[in-house]
């Protein structure tokens, strides 16, 4: 079989998304690959197929055992046999998967990485042949990842311990190119063939709101969101406590989960979320990572994450099924402090020595820094992050916050020099808060206690409180003024502060003015991907629950929500016809093809 022909057989869709078939040919041509594909893209495809078509066995290097389950779970459902071998087995049920390993039972085997130099493993594969050694989430392996894992670093000393060296293929979601440089080099990558196929999802709407009641902002998102799938992260285990307790009792069918609770009840309240008996998962960052759950309806942040690559991940967990999700993020002053205590009390982080140490937090806090202007800026969402990435985006994308916003172009030159003077004349040794309160003429005790009310620059703004942090804020981007990340930080001059205060140049920036709901609402409509029969798709979606439970397993398993979607515009009569509903292979047509072509057949009759 073909790639094409292996790919519809085994998983139902008729073509490749961009950057697959480049990745799957060179894997199977014997050629090193590194794959860099947004969330929901379709990176495991890019293994699973040359896996299926090699002799022999892929090894999967995977960080998180729930990512394992799901993913031999759908494969299972595909009729592919897979199995995973990590901490949640038994020694007798890992020497059994080997032992199956070793008659040719599987094709794929998904492993932890603590789990390559143990004995038992490498005795096993000393005697297998293994066709390729796949590297998921490879930006773990690098320090100047977001979230890297010591235990990456021994994957290269596996794959000097194989008698043969396989093909050697790496893949993640988010990864600047410092990380790909990394990436290639920790691993060894012989000339890889390195694809990044673009981190633009236009199905995704992005929105950042600054409300001072966070959860009545949140309660308002959700009101129309009851019987939608979706995921709540927040900073802190508290705030996931807090937030869980009030959905609870107003009414959400939510679950939490964090690092704190019990192994049993985390694993418990994931499952909950994965098979649809729980709507809403309040999560801190400990969850999501491999989550393969593709009807995520929305991603709400509740508290600003510590960084660009973090949070587009994160967000990115919705609308993996390509329909239309929402990503929001809640943004208020404290995050930034509660994001900066966490980098210095990090108890997770592992450095090998105090100046790497000292090395790596001050990168986690520039990070910060570039979440902060994301949070603050008034320009494109969607384009602040693709630029980030090392994209040239244009400066509208039309499904976005800032997008959907009307917007005048306003000169704050006069104002921003009077905000940098006030800045030197309290010789860039304070907070943003008493810097407004002189400017305001504040007759705080403090301001007079500091003889801040003989300054030249006291009460010489009439500007409310909150345009001022929002001119102090666009000075901060602009590289007028910069801000200490200190537990309490200090506003000092930035490197661009000469060109106002000489006279020599001029500041502008964008006051935002809300566009009608109707019109936000129409402007959206434009990237929702197909409208359906309402009542067909919440039938098709009951006989996948009822299979699902039958079966065991998650729901998106058994089909994702963009098949039913394809099934209420196609309406199938026939076994043929089924087969060509995009995401039904062969298996799943004999398994499930004769029960959802009933369902469909009476709806339709009624």
């Amino acid at each position: 079989m073909t790639p094409l022909e292996t790919l519809k057989k085994y998983f139902g869709y008729d073509n490749f998304r961009n950057g697959q078939e480049t990745l799957i040919n060179a894997a199977l041509a014997g050629k090193d690959v590194l794959g860099v594909m947004p969330t929901g893209a379709g990176k495991s495809i890019c293994f699973q197929i040359p896996a299926l078509m090699q002799n022999g066995i892929t090894l999967i290097v995977s960080p998180l055992i729930s990512l394992m389950k799901d993913q031999v779970n759908a494969l299972t459902q595909s009729g592919i046999a897979a199995a995973y071998v990590n901490s949640s087995l038994l020694g007798w049920q890992i020497a059994k998967v080997l032992r199956n390993a070793m008659n040719g039972t599987y094709k794929l085997i998904y492993i932890a990485p603590e789990r390559l130099l143990a004995p038992d493993f490498l005795q096993f594969v000393k005697h297998a042949k293994i066709s390729m050694l796949t590297v998921d989430e490879a930006h773990c392996i690098s320090q100047w990842g977001q979230d890297f894992r010591p235990s990456y670093s021994k994957i290269p000393e596996f794959v000097a311990s194989l008698p043969e060296r396989p093909v050697l293929s790496a893949f993640t979601a988010t990864a600047t190119a410092k990380v790909r440089e990394d990436i290639a080099n920790l691993l060894g990558l012989k000339e890889p063939v390195t694809l990044t196929t673009g981190f633009n999802r236009q199905n995704l709407y992005f929105e950042v709101k600054k409300d001072k009641d966070k959860y009545a902002a949140l309660t308002a998102f959700l009101k129309d969101k009851k019987e939608k799938n979706g995921i709540v992260y927040c900073a802190t285990r508290a705030s996931v406590e807090e937030v869980c307790e009030k959905l609870k009792k107003d009414g959400y069918n939510a679950s939490r989960y964090h690092a704190g609770l019990a192994d049993s009840e985390r694993h418990g309240n994931q499952d909950d979320f994965l098979y649809d008996r729980a709507k809403i998962m309040i999560a801190t960052n400990a969850f999501g990572m491999g989550i393969d759950k593709s009807n995520v309806s929305f991603v709400v942040h509740y508290n600003m994450p510590k960084d660009m690559e973090s949070y587009y991940q994160e967000a990115g967990r919705a609308g993996r099924d390509g329909e239309s999700a929402d990503c929001v993020l809640f943004y208020s002053k404290q995050d930034v402090r509660t994001n900066l205590w966490l980098i210095e009390n990090d108890k997770d982080a592992e450095y090998p020595d105090e100046e790497t140490e000292k090395v790596l937090k001050e990168r986690e806090r520039k990070r910060l820094r570039e979440m902060t202007f994301y949070c603050t800026t008034n320009d494109c969402l969607r384009g602040y992050i693709l630029k980030y990435f090392g994209e040239n985006p244009p400066n509208y994308c039309g499904n976005c916050g800032s997008c959907n916003t009307n917007f005048e172009t306003v000169d704050i030159t006069i104002d921003a020099k009077k905000i940098l003077s006030c800045v030197a004349r309290m010789k860039e040794r304070f907070g943003v808060k008493i810097l407004i309160e002189v400017l305001k003429g504040s007759k705080s005790e403090k301001v007079l206690r500091l003889g801040f009310d003989k300054l030249s620059t006291y009460g010489i703004c009439e500007k409310s409180e909150k345009l001022l942090r929002e001119i102090i804020d666009q000075l901060i981007l602009l590289g007028y003024l910069l801000k200490t990340d200190d537990e309490y930080p200090v506003v000092k001059l930035g490197e661009r502060a000469g060109e106002i205060l000489r006279g020599n140049g001029t500041a502008q920036m964008k006051l935002s003015k809300e566009k009608p709901k109707a019109e936000i609402a129409e402007s959206k409509k434009q990237f929702r991907v197909r409208e359906v029969d309402n009542k067909l798709f919440m039938a098709l979606r009951d006989l996948r629950l009822e299979i699902a439970r039958e079966q065991d397993v998650p729901a998106f398993v058994i089909f994702p929500d963009s098949a039913l979607i394809d099934m209420c515009i196609k309406m199938p009569t026939t076994k043929e016809e089924f087969l060509n509903v995009s995401g039904v292979g062969q298996v799943k047509m004999e398994r499930y093809g004769e029960r959802f072509l009933k369902a469909i057949l009476h709806i339709v009759q009624k």
